[in-house]
């Protein structure tokens, strides 16, 4: 993913998913920025399909036309296919952008109270945003692991596994984990001596244990 992409991307780490439709069918808003989202839905898109995603805060409807920038099937039940996608917002309709700028100030105000009560041993009240609760809209929903590997040095390529071994040349993650996360730590494999590999493959390793079943 290339810097710009980064940027745009730049998301809120929901809690909980946000209902909302997406093209007028029914969708989960997992990740939400001022430059887009990440969704689940029902159904196959394709990239660079134009799109509608709409969503209610507050009694209003925040309403963005919108970009497919990567789509991708997660799951397969009968009739039945639930995929996940990202969409580059390209026009907010009416007033939805003041009302998703209210949305966020919000939501990082929550943020922000969490991290005081942690800072200072306070104990929030049971609705009150936690810090182990960012992220969690996208953990809930994310299935499976990913397996990052190096390839002769200095390429890198991903796929989906289902296989929680960790790799001699690369590390397996759980699928949930966000993009620049691992963007930074490849970067940091790609520098590290074996000891700083072997312990990179340890953090690993405890993302995939909390796919695991309990």
């Amino acid at each position: 993913m290339h810097a710009n992409d980064r940027r745009i991307f730049q998301r809120l780490r929901l809690a909980r998913p946000i209902l909302g439709t997406f093209d007028g069918q029914n969708a989960l808003i997992l990740d939400l920025g001022f430059g887009g989202a990440f969704i689940e839905h029902y159904g196959v898109t394709t990239s660079r399909l134009n799109c509608r995603l709409q969503f209610p805060w507050k009694g209003n409807e925040i309403i963005f036309d919108g970009e497919v920038a990567r789509t991708f099937v997660v799951r397969v039940s009968g009739n039945s296919v639930v995929s996940h996608t990202g969409i580059r917002f390209t026009n907010a309709i009416a007033e939805s952008q003041s009302h998703l700028q209210d949305l966020i100030a919000t939501f990082v105000g929550s943020i922000l109270a969490a991290q005081k009560a942690n800072k200072d041993g306070v104990r929030l009240d049971e609705d009150h945003l936690t810090l182990m609760d960012i992220g969690g809209a996208r953990r809930s929903r994310v299935r499976g692991l990913k397996r990052y590997r190096l390839q002769d040095g200095e390429t890198w390529s991903h796929e989906t596994t289902s296989d929680p071994q960790q790799p001699a040349d690369g590390f397996t993650v759980a699928a949930y984990e966000y993009e620049e996360d691992l963007e930074t730590l490849c970067r940091a494999y790609e520098i590290a001596d074996e000891e700083g590999r072997r312990l990179i493959r340890l953090v690993a390793e405890l993302s995939v244990r909390t796919t695991e079943p309990r």
